[in-house]
């Protein structure tokens, strides 16, 4: 009465699961990579994090000074 479809029927039954799941750890994988684990905000550069320290008051203006001056050496340094 019923055709079960043979071996082959099982296999596709298998590979579609195998199909989905992979597919939702795709987009998963490739939606999580894209917000760059901060929802999509840029990341802040080492003077931009030193200028907000500076304008929130957690450092002095003296100390902003030394900290660029060195930020501004080393990245004339580069190779």
């Amino acid at each position: 009465m019923f055709h079960d479809g043979g071996p082959f029927m099982g296999s596709m039954h298998w590979f579609w699961w195998i199909f989905w799941v992979v597919l939702v750890g795709v987009i998963v994988f490739y939606g999580w990579g894209r917000r760059g684990g901060q929802h999509g905000r840029p990341r802040e550069t080492p003077h931009e994090v030193l200028l907000r320290r500076l304008a929130s008051g957690e450092i002095s203006t003296e100390e902003y000074e030394k900290r660029k001056g060195l930020l501004d050496r080393d990245a004339g340094a580069k190779p």
